[in-house]
């Protein structure tokens, strides 16, 4: 048995946590942007932890001595978010060359007076000369010349990837397949194609998804290709939205979006699951943004997330996220003080990093003395090798205060401002919470608050006490818990089709017996014994859009299971048939087990320093 690296590559931080061969765990952090450091984060954290065991010190990676490294990473959400994508073509059926643009008309924020529309991630778009009604009939054949002659023309413009996104392609795939086969000949590199990226019915959804995936699969895959390089022949696995892994090369792009917040899911309702609590809420605050969850028992997924402007229509662990991490920005405009929404990020990083950075909400942890220097390794200042400095961040909130004093007439100390700071950024972490617990039927009150990430001990308690929580679980993993779910999770396929049929329709159980069977054989094939299916139904009232997942089961236990959800979600029920919108199953296998290998506690004294009680956690007793 060899080393296990399993690496959650942040916005912030890339967190490393190692499974040494005797099962020993050894944790480390990086900054996921260091000017002064070459290399990748993640290998650089990996060498670094291989040295200091006396593995290796050479130049050469010692693929020998590693079994596996997974890994979850935001190359494809900075792509989304920063619009660094792959230029797309679009090909989708004639007439409808601008029916992405248009998109579903919602408007983001209705009282709104101006809409600013998301840049649209494809750069050209063109229109296939074909059709297919909805019941299967061709009404218009595909013009095989016609559709090369414009591809090509595309091509030569210098674009090499394309998503086509034909009507009705989703349950009538061969014009698609057709489309898909001329553009291989031609030599496009990136060939997404919707009845495979994502085959559910409305065009919309399924567009946006099929041309995020073909933006973002190119920029993975060279990253992929690139630590392939680097590890030699190390087995490689990515961790996936759906919080489940697979070997690298299989991951698309429209399925690595949120793979770090996915592991941090995983992370948290398996270490609260050994500590015998079932219901949990993840709060998981990093350097850039916080994370909320709710765990009951099963995950919660969506399979319609709005992420940077793009309609996705893939199955993503339920992760809600506000812009309220360590290094959010703490800002007085003149009239209000906000939190937020950006972020200091790695570099320059906040005041306290010692590289001329602005206030953010870890300098005012630092400045109530909440974050003590001398605990924190020495990778800050201008060469990446002094303490947090703290006189960097009194002498930038004095400033502020002179501000505030100038702009309100009211004076107050550089503690009160970071107090008020803190309470703002409490106030919008709790928000969150209450979001996807109190707004959606569930007492917040009765489940445990899971706290992790780098700056969630430090606001816990406040948030709790916001909420009337009165459990908090903090795991001594916690600083790294998303890199410790990403080693937890196991390998996970998920299979879905649009079906649309009476719940009491014989030809569900067909479907679904399929999935299950495709589902399974893709986790097998990547090396997994005993692989588990779970089937699922998505059902909803006739006439209505809003559809509740619930067990796949016979069509009496089904409709009762599908009544109670809906009372409890919006507090009603209707008398009308019941429709299965999609069906959904999920396989997998492989994962370890949480806990197995963490050191005991040795109970001692607490440490006193500055007047600040410290308790050190690996000297507390159980």
């Amino acid at each position: 048995m060899g080393w296990q690296f399993w690496i959650d590559r942040g916005g912030t931080f890339t967190d490393i946590v190692a499974k040494a061969p005797d099962g020993r765990i050894r944790v480390r952090k990086e900054l996921s942007e260091n000017p002064h450091l070459p290399g990748d984060a993640a290998l650089r954290g990996i060498r670094a932890l291989l040295t200091d065991a006396g593995v290796a010190a050479d130049d050469a990676f010692p693929t020998p001595a590693v079994d596996a490294i997974k890994l979850g990473t935001t190359v494809a959400t900075n792509a989304l978010l920063e619009r660094k994508g792959t230029p797309t073509l679009l090909a989708i059926t004639a007439g409808h060359a601008d029916a992405l643009l248009i998109g579903t008309q919602a408007r983001p924020r209705l009282f709104d007076l101006k809409i600013v529309r998301a840049p649209i991630l494809y750069r050209r778009a063109i229109e296939i000369p074909e059709r297919v009604a909805e019941d299967g009939t061709v009404l218009r054949g595909l013009d095989e010349a016609e559709t090369r002659t414009r591809l090509q023309g595309a091509y030569d413009t210098g674009l090499r990837a394309v998503a086509i996104v034909l009507m009705h392609g989703y349950r009538y795939p061969a014009h698609e397949q057709a489309v898909e086969r001329i553009a291989r000949e031609i030599g496009f590199t990136q060939i997404s194609v919707s009845h495979a990226v994502s085959p559910l019915v409305k065009l919309v959804p399924r567009g946006d998804t099929t041309v995020a995936d073909a933006y973002l699969s190119p920029v993975l895959r060279r990253y992929v290709d690139q630590l392939s390089k680097e590890i030699g022949g190390t087995k490689l696995l990515m961790m996936q939205s759906n919080g489940g892994l697979t070997e690298a090369h299989r991951v698309r792009g429209k399925d690595a979006v949120l793979s770090g917040p996915a592991g941090g899911v995983i992370g948290a309702a398996e270490t609260a699951r050994a500590a015998g609590h079932t219901r949990i809420i993840g709060f998981d605050m990093g350097g850039t943004s916080t994370d909320v969850c709710h765990v009951a028992g099963d995950y919660e997924r969506t399979f319609d997330t709005m992420v940077a402007g793009v309609r996705l229509r893939a199955p993503m662990l339920q992760v809600h996220t506000v812009a309220a991490g360590g290094g959010s920005l703490l800002i007085f405009d003149g009239h209000r003080f906000r939190v937020g929404p950006e972020s200091a990020g790695a570099e320059p990083g906040p005041a306290a990093y010692g590289r001329d950075g602005p206030l953010t909400v870890t300098d005012a942890n630092v400045l109530l003395g909440r974050i003590q220097p001398e605990f924190f390794p020495k990778v800050f200042g201008p060469n990446a090798d002094a303490p947090l400095d703290v006189a960097a961040a009194r002498t930038k909130f004095a400033a502020l205060a002179d501000h505030v004093a100038a702009a309100s007439g009211r004076n107050r100390t550089a503690e009160e401002l970071a107090e008020g700071f803190l309470a703002i950024a409490v106030d919008n972490m709790a928000r969150a919470i209450r979001k996807i617990t109190v707004e959606r039927g569930f007492d917040v009150t009765t489940y445990t608050l899971a706290c992790f990430g780098g700056a969630g001990g430090q606001h816990a308690t406040r948030v709790a006490d916001a909420l009337g929580m009165t459990r908090i679980l903090i795991h001594p993993l916690a600083g790294v818990l998303s890199a410790y779910g990403i080693g937890l999770a196991p390998l996970r396929v998920i299979r879905e089709r649009s079906i649309d049929l009476p719940l009491e329709s014989r030809e569900i159980t067909g479907i679904v017996g399929k999935l299950a069977r495709e589902a399974a054989a893709a986790v097998a094939a990547q090396g997994v014994n005993g692989t588990t299916t779970i089937r699922r139904v998505h059902v909803r009232y006739a006439g209505t859009d809003s559809s509740l997942v619930i067990g796949f089961d016979g069509v009496k236990e089904m409709a009762t299971a599908f009544t109670a959800a809906h009372q409890t979600q919006f507090g009603f029920t209707m008398d009308r048939p019941l429709l299965c919108a999609l069906a959904e199953v999920e396989a997998f296998g492989g994962g370890a087990k949480a806990d197995a290998f963490l050191p005991a506690p040795t109970p001692g004294m607490p440490i006193a320093d500055g007047g600040m009680p410290v308790y050190r956690r690996e000297m507390l007793a159980r």
